[in-house]
């Protein structure tokens, strides 16, 4: 097992291993003074994986309740949030207690948020169950729910208080949702690692997993210290995030976050190289590490489409929008660029 421990506002280990979801069996610290637990997760995850982590508490002694909702980005709303919250109160959970969040990026960005704001916040144990959740998703304390407006519109910043890699439940990953994984972890590399970049070209994800994960959770758990609440630094994990959930949203979220990103990540490169910030090569090698793990990199909608769907984007500001932009594999920067000209950048990231 790989221990990487993060210092925040709330200090917390993220454990990365095989067989760890039977391991919450034995008292943890973080289970001190709760009498119970309640397992969020959806209606694909919780019948692989629920009855496990189920026995698991039950066995260090704590009463489990699970609240289980439909899958998929649609369902991460107001409307399930307020289920949630209500499945807890009814229940009646108390501020010792704890929230487990059981899934992928949809899960456990529901339940941090229930956690966040359920008797002005309760403690919370992220058991990722996909590649971009244990990569991204669950390390740093972003935690939301997704308004008609736009995505991740509402939520809170709350850090977990611990956060479970169990690496044999992406055995059972469909092959789209590896894909998904594999975007936000190639996304490490080409923000802020080329040796990283160079470890996933030369090695498949699956044959280094427990290493991936640990180098892509120990630099972001970097970033976070120094950046938690997203006023600088941090804005680089928002690499290919601007364009991305604009095509997520465009697609009726028919595209897989991942998926999105990769679109995101390879138009802005080709947009960074027109405008000169960084060598046509280094789009053209973002583009081909991306085909290499089966991810898509042309913008399908038009150029008018993106700009209206990029409005109400938390990433634009005062009329400005805040791009990552590459300057080499292993290098970007933040810039600022004006909403009359964003068309032009996803002109020149090739959008239709």
């Amino acid at each position: 097992m790989k221990t990487v421990t993060v210092h925040a506002s709330k200090d917390y280990e993220i454990r990365i291993g095989s067989g760890l979801i039977g391991t919450l069996s034995s008292p943890q610290p973080v289970f001190d003074n709760a009498a119970s637990a309640a397992i969020i997760s959806d209606d694909i995850v919780f019948p692989l994986y629920g009855e496990a982590l189920q026995r698991a508490l039950e066995a260090a002694g704590l009463t489990v309740f699970s609240f289980v909702f439909p899958h998929g980005e649609k369902e991460k709303t107001l409307s399930t949030y307020a289920r949630a919250l209500n499945f807890l109160a009814e229940r009646r959970l108390s501020r010792k207690d704890l929230v487990f969040a059981l899934g992928g990026g949809v899960a456990g960005d529901l339940a941090g948020f229930v956690a966040a704001t359920y008797l002005r916040g309760i403690r919370y144990v992220q058991v990722p169950t996909t590649l971009l959740a244990a990569v991204d998703s669950s390390v740093g304390g972003k935690t939301a729910v997704d308004l008609e407006a736009g995505k991740n519109l509402a939520g809170a910043f709350h850090q977990p208080s611990l956060v479970v890699c169990d690496t044999d439940v992406f055995q059972t990953l469909p092959e789209e949702q590896w894909q998904s994984g594999a975007a936000e972890t190639v996304k490490y590399g080409l923000f802020g690692n080329a040796a990283f970049y160079r470890s996933l070209r030369e090695t498949p994800i699956r044959d280094q997993l427990e290493a991936v994960i640990g180098t892509a959770v120990t630099m972001k758990r970097d970033i976070v210290e120094r950046d938690e609440f997203e006023t600088g630094e941090r804005m680089l994990l928002n690499y290919g995030h601007t364009f991305g959930h604009a095509v997520e949203r465009l697609s009726g979220y028919t595209l897989l976050h991942g998926q999105a990103v990769a679109i995101g990540m390879a138009s802005i490169a080709r947009a960074a190289a027109a405008y000169g910030y960084c060598s046509r090569e280094t789009a053209l090698e973002t583009e081909d590490i991306l085909r290499r793990y089966g991810l898509p990199t042309e913008l399908p909608f038009t150029a008018s489409e993106m700009s209206e769907a990029m409005k109400s984007d938390k990433k634009a500001d005062g009329g400005m929008y805040r791009l990552i932009v590459p300057e080499a594999i292993g290098a970007c920067r933040i810039i600022s660029v004006p909403a009359g000209e964003i068309e032009g950048w996803l002109t020149a990231g090739g959008a239709k």
